[in-house]
């Protein structure tokens, strides 16, 4: 019989291929990446853009257009990790005492809660330290909206994937744990936006979507280097003492037409801070262990999935945890109290049980007293029935021929004025149409009707024609209380 560790059984189920996706606004791009004789081989790589928003539609159609794009290009891979974009990303940073290291965690917890705009019960936080030069600890604290990553996670189990790991483009393209790290800021030019990771004393010290970098003329993506200047210039100017003279260089990473002309407007513009810039095009050799494919353009689904096939955690970890029943059932009974549980249990479904009768009980009361009185709610219901059916024919106010009387009493009776139609809306709203021989009379007629008290709002509309037959239309409303009634 072959036993085997716990180390060896997980390393025979790291999956030899693991799909990488990216996903920015509407944008969503992916690759499928395998490891097959000691070298990573990419099969199946698209860009498209969602018609279909994962936060706010349906998970079941949204996983299935990102199926449909899937099969489009053969890829059959489930196991999927996710770059996720950086405007989800709230950050706040903290300095952090000298206390021992069991209270830290309380210390950034009631942080937290200072720091962000929103209860952080909502927020699956993330937490990067770094140090000083003069030794003080410091704490970025990154938190992205739950429902966001429940909403995503639903979407990519409904096209069939399986999620892995989800997290953040730019520590893709430059983890902040590896020692070179130190004293670097990256630039990831993304699809409307560039994101900011500054990695300095062993950690990230800055954490940023700079809005406003790209703009859309067209189909053309515009790069604002000034405006990118100005936010490199501001994250380093609130730097803590002593860190801002360990960055030294500043990486940039995105297509090479826009990486390159970022690069070298950079360089002008920051050149007397004396920072070596520098545009990211190709991965180093062996730079995840194993030779990637030549001629491989730098993204940040391929960095990730590649660390992933290498067995590196992600800089940060945002996929949420899902215990099993096993867990949840061990979680819950492991204090050694089953005894006092189980008591607690059946007392609560007695008291349940309970309840459940006396509402049963009610229910028969109720039900009887219905039979009793049902022949009479129905006659009264058929007979309220009858009311709202033929009230409207019951109108003793004879309302039509009270407004034509008063619209006939204000008409001059010499007929200089005369009405060809009357639409009466509503027994309300009336519309009246005719002839009139001259405007002072057309004029008369109106006066004469504004002085009717349950006549509203006469307004005389457009006229045509000439005299003797100038046509005319006039609008008013009638209110039975008189123009002061409500």
């Amino acid at each position: 019989m072959i036993k085997l560790n716990r180390q060896d059984w997980f390393r025979r189920q790291r999956p030899s291929g693991v799909l990488g996706l990216a996903l920015d606004g509407s944008r969503l791009e992916g690759l499928a990446l395998r490891r097959a004789n000691g070298a990573l081989h990419v099969h199946g790589a698209f860009s498209v853009s969602l018609s279909l928003d994962p936060l706010t539609n349906d998970p079941e159609l949204v996983g299935r257009e990102i199926r449909n794009h899937l099969e489009a290009q053969g890829i059959r891979e489930r196991p999927c990790v996710v770059a996720l974009p950086l405007k989800w990303a709230l950050t706040t940073q903290v300095e952090v005492p000298e206390l021992p290291e069991a209270d830290v965690a309380s210390l950034l917890q009631i942080e937290a809660e200072r720091g962000f705009p929103c209860d952080v019960q909502t927020l699956h936080i993330a937490t990067s330290r770094f140090q000083t030069a003069d030794g003080k600890q410091h704490a970025l604290l990154i938190g992205i909206p739950k429902n966001h990553l429940t909403a995503l996670e639903r979407a990519l189990r409904a096209a069939k994937l399986k999620p892995l790991s989800f997290a953040l483009g730019v520590a893709a393209l430059q983890p902040p744990g590896l020692a070179a790290a130190d004293g670097v800021l990256a630039l990831a030019i993304s699809e409307s936006h560039v994101g900011l990771q500054l990695t300095a004393g062993g950690g990230v010290a800055a954490l940023r979507a700079l809005e406003g970098a790209l703009e859309t003329e067209g189909s053309q993506r515009l790069l604002r280097a000034d405006v990118v200047a100005r936010e490199v210039r501001i994250t380093l100017g609130q730097l803590p003492p002593g860190l801002r003279e360990t960055v030294r260089r500043i990486r940039v990473f995105g297509p090479t037409h826009l990486s390159r002309q970022l690069a070298d407007e950079l360089e002008l513009r920051l050149e007397a801070a004396g920072l070596e810039v520098e545009s990211v095009e190709r991965y180093a050799a062996n730079e995840f262990g194993s030779p990637a494919p030549p001629d491989t353009p730098v993204s940040p689904a391929f960095s990730l999935t590649a660390e992933r096939l290498a067995e590196r955690r992600a800089g940060f970890e945002f996929l949420l945890p899902t215990p099993t029943p096993w867990q949840q059932w061990a979680a819950r009974y492991s204090s050694g109290k089953l005894r006092t549980v189980a008591m607690a249990a059946a007392a609560a479904a007695l008291v349940v049980g309970g309840l459940f009768l006396y509402q049963q009980v009610r229910l028969w009361r109720l039900e009887s007293q219905w039979r009793g009185m049902q022949t009479a709610v129905r006659q009264l219901e058929d007979l309220q029935e009858q009311i709202r059916r033929y009230r409207p024919w019951h109108d003793n106010s004879v309302r039509s021929l009270t407004i034509l009387r008063h619209l006939t009493e204000a008409f001059p009776e010499d007929g200089a004025v005369t009405a060809k139609t009357v639409e009466i809306r509503g027994l309300n709203n009336v519309t009246c149409t005719g002839t009139a021989r001259n405007y002072p009379a057309l004029l008369k007629t109106v006066e004469n009707l504004r002085k009717v008290r349950q006549f509203r709002e006469v307004a005389l509309g457009p006229t045509r024609g000439q005299s003797p037959a100038l046509q005319f239309t006039f609008n008013f409303q009638w209110n039975e209380g008189g123009q002061n009634a409500d």
